[in-house]
């Protein structure tokens, strides 16, 4: 015969998980504000700068995802203190639409 499940506990279990999961997003998302110098914008300009990015079409989200995709390998490959040297191409990329 089987052991029956305790689906309570199981449930109390995920929630518990999903919770944690969803605060290391807000930690990791901090991270990158920080990492790419974002901290120093003002609450009102970045959430105006995330709004417009919502917003954005296709090919200039594109743009930008080339960019964040530059700063992360240029971060990587020189450890955790390559911040200065990725931002720039990070925010050279990062608003203009492609050409």
């Amino acid at each position: 015969m089987k052991k029956p499940r305790d689906l309570d506990a199981e449930l109390q279990a995920l929630q518990q998980r999903a919770k944690a999961l969803k605060g290391r997003r807000v930690t990791q998302f901090g991270e990158l504000v920080i990492a790419t110098g974002a901290d120093h914008l003002s609450i009102e300009e970045l959430a105006g700068a995330l709004a417009a990015a919502a917003k954005a079409d296709a090919p200039t989200r594109e743009a930008w995802r080339r960019a964040g995709a530059g700063f992360f390998q240029g971060q990587s490959r020189t450890g955790g203190g390559a911040g200065r040297g990725s931002q720039g191409r990070a925010a050279d990329g990062g608003g203009a639409p492609p050409a």
